[in-house]
């Protein structure tokens, strides 16, 4: 079991280098990579939230609508 743990944390910190390779967020400074995190966090969590509440809609108008034209 420890094992186990023990890849699963090398794969999360591999996942989180890439993500500072692939963000370029390596060459900035402290204060600035929190900021840009934060920000980044921020925005992602509003996307979900918004794709949440209102896709489930749309596909439900979408249904109503594809009903009444049969």
């Amino acid at each position: 079991f420890p094992q186990v743990r023990l890849h699963v944390k090398d794969y999360l910190y591999w996942l989180y280098y890439q993500y500072l390779l692939i963000t370029c967020c390596y060459v900035l400074e402290p204060w600035e990579q929190s900021m840009f995190h934060t920000i980044f966090i921020t925005v992602f969590a509003m996307v979900v939230y918004t794709a949440y509440v209102f896709i489930p809609i749309h596909i439900h108008l979408l249904f109503i609508v594809q009903l009444n034209q049969t």
